[in-house]
């Protein structure tokens, strides 16, 4: 049977795309002008689902949550705004939305959420109600890619929605996977360049010779191999913006640069003969430090007070625990998985995992016990997590180094004697060797206690491991969250 759908819109253009978007896919929608006629549909009965929109003249979609709640409390809602702003939002939810789309979506967003929603809506009235053990948030905030229910999210989504309109360059800080470019474009949707390209160029990715022709492109001529000019991205992003990732990995020359192109809005191409101006919004994101980096000399303060002018801090997933499961339910949503669920144990498990590659992590997991699972119910063993971790709020990590185990080695020593002094220091101690830890686990301890040692500089690091730039990067990569200086300074 079909699912009908009611649709409160003032906007006639509005509520006409809705409908062909759910008509298409299977659904029989009533059209509604206003909050009134919507609320006569809802209290005649057959309704499975309400989207609204929050504002309308006189009632708006707030209030016609608030009337339907005491009508027809069962009746989902799903709230849609251009103008969402973090009280609406808290308020939708304690009010018991069971959305939040924010303009502009896409169809898939929408289709997606009320396969959700529709979804959840079923499996509660097939057990009877929620079971009181399984700490589900009802309400969803979603925006493109982004998902939260977190307070400190919607805080960080409000501002950046704010800061949206305006020119300045923003600096994205947060750890790895936890969805720096989700934010970026975020921003970029809702700002005067949103008809404008977003470009994206990942810093740590390129070589410096080859990240520089990228970045500022270069003419015919102008090294061997350049046979045709060739623009850069700073001038593929005219009009738009331009997400330089991982800004941190910049070598100090390029740096240089980047600052000019910053103050006069002008790029000169390798081999070029005069600038070429460029109208550009510049969003950058780092895992690092980088006042951290500016005190070791790897990253120019001035160029840090032109990129940091909007400062934004993406919470980790252990900070918005909260988030594991609407995150993961959008996952199976996304992957068509519409009937899939989470058992209570398995959800525990998720929430007292440590997730250091944050929602990166978490996605691979769900990936895997989709395909462990076969689909219906997930299960604790379909997860496969790190034993270590299911039964601890944060993972194993072996002590801080001590003062007589690092400062004794000195870093004149070959790569290959460095690290074998290194793997002889810690032979001797238990709390490194032990029955559980596997060969990765080991490799990757080496690795980051001598990222440590050198402050994170990948070079010397990679000296002193005996192995190449490009493999530590690849075994960085590997374990998901390469994490910062301060951090492992902390263990």
């Amino acid at each position: 049977m079909k699912k009908h759908i009611v649709i409160a819109d003032d906007d006639p253009t509005m509520r006409s795309a809705l409908h062909e978007v759910l008509y298409a896919a299977g659904y029989e929608t009533v059209q509604c002008p206003s909050a009134e006629q919507a609320s006569l549909v809802i209290q005649q009965g057959g309704v499975d689902l309400v989207i609204s929109d929050v504002r309308m003249p006189e009632v708006g979609g707030l209030d016609l949550l608030r009337s339907s709640q005491a009508i027809k409390p069962t009746v989902p809602f799903i709230l849609i705004s251009g103008y969402a702003t973090v009280p609406e939002a808290v308020e939708a939810m304690k009010l018991g939305a069971a959305g939040f789309l924010v303009k502009p979506f896409s169809h898939q967003e929408l289709i997606s959420l009320v396969e959700t929603t529709l979804e959840s809506e079923n499996t509660l009235q097939e057990d009877g109600g929620a079971d009181e053990d399984f700490d589900t948030p009802i309400s969803t905030f979603t925006s493109g890619d982004i998902v939260t229910v977190h307070p400190k999210m919607l805080t960080l989504l409000k501002v950046a929605s704010d800061v949206a309109r305006a020119q300045a360059s923003v600096l994205i800080q947060g750890e790895s996977g936890t969805g720096k470019e989700l934010l970026a474009r975020f921003i970029h949707t809702r700002s005067r360049r949103s008809t404008g390209p977003f470009v994206a160029v990942n810093c740590a990715a390129l070589p410096e010779g080859l990240l520089e022709s990228e970045l500022f492109g270069y003419e015919r001529g102008a090294f061997t191999g350049a046979v045709m000019s060739k623009p850069g991205k700073f001038e593929l992003a005219h009009t738009g913006t331009l997400l330089l990732d991982e800004v941190s990995e910049m070598p100090l020359a390029l740096q240089a640069k980047l600052l000019r192109v910053l103050q006069e809005r002008e790029v000169d191409r390798v081999g070029g003969r005069k600038p070429s101006r460029v109208d550009i919004r510049v969003i950058a994101t780092t895992n690092r430090d980088l006042r951290e980096m500016i005190r070791a000399g790897e990253f120019r303060e001035d160029l840090f007070y032109r990129l940091d002018v909007i400062p934004l801090r993406l919470p980790s997933l252990r900070e918005r625990i909260q988030d594991i499961e609407p995150l993961a339910r959008a996952f199976f949503a996304r992957q068509g998985h519409k009937r899939v669920t989470l058992a209570p144990e398995a959800l525990a498990r998720l929430k007292a995992h440590h997730w250091r590659g944050n929602i990166r992590e978490l996605f691979n997991v769900m990936e895997r016990a989709l395909i462990l699972a076969g689909g219906g119910t997930i299960n604790p063993e379909h997860l496969l997590l790190d034993e270590e971790t299911h039964n601890r709020t944060a993972p194993y990590e072996p002590p801080a180094p001590t003062a007589d185990t690092w400062t004794a080695r000195s870093l004149s020593q070959t790569p290959q004697a460095s690290a074998a002094s290194s793997m002889a220091s810690w032979a001797a101690d238990k709390e490194y060797i032990r029955a559980g830890v596997s060969v990765q686990e080991m490799e990757e301890i080496l690795i980051r206690k001598t990222l440590l040692e050198v402050h994170n500089n990948r070079l010397r690091a990679a000296k002193l491991l005996g192995i190449s730039v490009r493999t530590l990067r690849n075994k960085l990569k590997l374990y998901n969250s390469p994490r910062t200086v301060q951090e492992l300074s902390q263990q």
